[in-house]
């Protein structure tokens, strides 16, 4: 097992910029999640420029450089006692607009004031078409200033935002309202994320007074990335020592799944939220900082997203809207 590296932090401006500059082959996304305060409905929601798992941006990227502002996507998940709801349409760049503050994709956007994040939905679901239509409003207890390099040569970031906000859903379809404990972050690229990494876990867990965010990510060269950061509601962050590995269940396709906790505790998948070839996003159960919790985790192989045959697979989950010649309107291919 390589030496797991330490990692450096750097201050950064602390508003997520949405017009950020991303060279030809690199991403910038933006992620929120949250989870209803009874423990029943969950959401994520990840607006891309530079869709980094997109097959049509990789096919792209292997034809010559390739620009990340005509690989556009809003992502959403939704995630209910009953049923999950995903959507995912890929854009071009005339169906998008970014500025400072605001980011336009088709007819989606978030926009942050300084204080809060609004996000806009009107989307539609894939494979299975049905309506995604609302408004996320994610309300910060702290905006933080603070960049951490993932990658040795400092070419991958991630930002945290906003690790402890209160998050407010009102969906029109489906019919959904409820509010509860989210987070805010973002990671940004100079070139494509499978080129420095091949796989990597990540978890966030609300511990009541705290979050607490583990990062555990393999490079391409051998080295390794680790660390535990505890961030408290008023924006003051500490760093701890990441808990021992422990094995979780493997994904329906066989992603291996792992995750930190405590010394004696044990840890286990409660759900599986978003079941992909290549990732596992889940809701995991293990001991941080000496709190039991409930932790946002995701599971990413890289290896598993260069295959074509995985990225010939994509499309049926990730429809790309292409620009009618004729009628300057955009349509979506399966």
């Amino acid at each position: 097992m390589p030496p797991v590296e330490p990692t450096p932090f750097e201050r950064t401006n602390p508003d997520p910029r949405f017009d950020v500059a991303i060279p030809d082959g690199g991403y910038a996304w933006w992620y929120v999640d949250a989870l209803s305060d009874d423990g029943r409905e969950g959401l994520t929601v990840i607006g891309f420029v530079g869709s980094v798992f997109s097959p049509y941006y990789a096919a792209a990227r292997r034809r010559g450089p390739a620009d990340p502002g005509d690989h556009c996507a809003i992502n959403v998940g939704l995630y209910g006692p009953r049923a999950t709801r995903w959507s995912m349409t890929e854009r071009p760049r005339e169906q998008v607009a970014r500025s400072a503050q605001r980011l336009d994709i088709g007819p989606s956007a978030m926009a942050f004031d300084g204080r809060s994040l609004v996000i806009s939905i009107d989307e539609w679901t894939a494979p299975f078409p049905s309506r995604l239509c609302g408004t996320i409003r994610v309300h910060p207890s702290a905006v933080l200033s603070l960049a951490v390099p993932l990658d040795a040569a400092g070419r991958h970031h991630w930002t945290p935002y906003a690790p402890c906000a209160r998050v407010e859903v009102d969906f029109e379809h489906p019919r959904l309202r409820w509010s509860g404990a989210g987070y805010f972050d973002g990671n940004t690229g100079l070139d494509p994320i499978e080129d420095a990494f091949a796989r990597w876990t990540w978890s966030r867990a609300d511990l009541g007074d705290s979050t607490a965010v583990i990062y555990d990510a393999w490079r391409r060269d051998q080295s390794r990335v680790a660390f535990g950061l505890r961030f408290a509601p008023n924006g003051e962050v500490s760093d701890f020592d990441t808990p021992p590995v422990v094995s979780l269940s493997p994904s329906g396709w066989r992603i291996p799944r792992s995750t930190a906790t405590d010394p004696g505790t044990e840890a286990d998948v409660v759900r599986t939220l978003i079941d992909a070839p290549f990732y596992a996003r889940s809701l995991v159960r293990s001991s941080v900082l000496g709190r039991e919790a409930i932790a946002v985790h995701e599971s990413l192989c890289l290896d598993r997203f260069s295959s074509r045959l995985v990225q010939a697979m994509l499309p049926f989950r990730m429809p790309r809207a292409w620009r009618a010649a004729r009628r300057g309107i955009a349509q979506a291919r399966p």
